[in-house]
C-alpha cells in the first residue's frame, strides 16, 4: 500500500493593518497631546528665559491688582474725610473758630489752615495784607504740591507696567519661536503634535503681558480721574483757608482803627 500524500497546509499570513486604522490612531495621538497643552503644562515645558519672563509678568500683575485695593481704600477714606471737613468749616468766620471745628484731625484743610495761622503770626505787626496773602499762598501752595505728590504714590508704577508689559512679553514670544523653529529644524518633521507646543508656549508669554498690561493701563486712567477729582478738592481747601485769612486781615484792621489812622496821619 501506498502511503497517503500529505495534504497541503495553507499558511496564513499575518493581518496588516489597514491604512485607515493608522490615520485614526496617528489623528488620535495628535489630539491626545493638543489636548495636554494646558497653561501650566505649556509654562512647564517652556525655555527657562520665557519662565522668567512669564513669572516677571505674572508678579507685575500682583502688584496692579495690590495698587488698585491699596488706592481705592486711600482715595474713598481721604475724599470722605476732606468733604466732612469743608462741611465742617462752611460757617466759620475765622481761622480759630475753623481749626476748632475740625479739632485734632490730621488732614491736607489742617495743614492748610496751620500755615495760614503761622504766616499771620509771623507777620504781626506787617501793615501789608497783600504780602501777607501772598506768603500764605505760597505755603499754600506747597502743601498742596506735596499732597498731590502724595497722593499719586504708584501711579507711575501703573503706567510703567501698562507701557512695558506687551513688550517683555513679545520678548518671550519671539525668544520661545526661536526654539520652536530651533527644535523642528532637529527634528526634522512638520507634524502638528511636534510643531504646535513649542509655538504655544511662545505665544503664552504674549498673553501674559496682555494680561498685565490692560488692567494696568485701565486702572491707571481710573485713578487719573479720581485722582484730578480729590485734588479739585485739595483747591477747594486752600481757598476756603485764603478766605478766612483775608477775613482775619480785616478783622485786625477794623478793631484797631487808631493805628489805621495815625498810620494814614504819618
Amino acid at each position: 500500500q501506498s502511503a497517503a500524500a500529505p495534504s497541503p497546509t495553507v499558511q496564513s499570513e499575518p493581518p496588516t493593518a489597514a491604512p485607515a486604522d493608522s490615520g485614526a490612531r496617528s489623528l488620535k495621538s495628535t489630539a491626545v497631546a493638543l489636548r495636554e497643552l494646558s497653561p501650566w503644562s505649556m509654562f512647564l515645558a517652556a525655555d527657562v528665559l520665557v519662565k522668567a519672563v512669564m513669572i516677571g509678568l505674572a508678579f507685575a500683575s500682583l502688584v496692579t491688582w495690590t495698587i488698585f485695593i491699596a488706592k481705592m481704600i486711600e482715595l474713598s477714606l481721604v475724599q470722605r474725610k476732606l468733604r466732612r471737613a469743608l462741611g465742617k468749616i462752611s460757617d466759620a468766620r475765622s481761622l480759630s473758630e475753623a481749626q476748632f471745628a475740625l479739632g485734632a484731625k490730621d488732614s491736607v484743610l489742617s495743614a492748610l489752615l496751620a500755615a495760614a495761622m503761622r504766616e499771620a503770626r509771623l507777620s504781626a505787626g506787617i501793615s501789608s495784607d497783600s504780602g501777607i496773602k501772598e506768603r500764605a499762598a505760597s505755603s499754600f501752595a506747597e502743601i498742596v504740591r506735596a499732597e498731590a505728590r502724595r497722593i499719586r504714590l504708584g501711579m507711575g508704577l501703573l503706567a510703567t507696567i501698562g507701557a512695558t508689559s506687551p513688550f517683555v512679553g513679545l520678548f518671550g514670544t519671539v525668544w520661545g519661536i526661536m526654539n520652536s523653529f530651533i527644535g523642528i529644524s532637529k527634528s526634522q518633521t512638520t507634524n502638528l503634535a511636534v510643531v504646535a507646543p513649542g509655538i504655544a508656549e511662545a505665544l503664552l508669554a504674549t498673553a501674559f503681558g496682555l494680561v498685565a498690561a490692560i488692567p494696568a493701563v485701565i486702572i491707571y486712567n481710573h485713578f487719573s480721574r479720581v485722582t484730578k477729582g480729590y485734588l479739585e478738592l485739595v483747591g477747594r481747601s486752600s481757598g476756603a483757608a485764603g478766605r478766612l485769612l483775608s477775613r482775619d486781615l480785616d478783622r485786625t484792621h477794623i478793631s484797631s482803627p487808631g493805628v489805621s489812622h495815625s498810620r494814614a496821619a504819618e
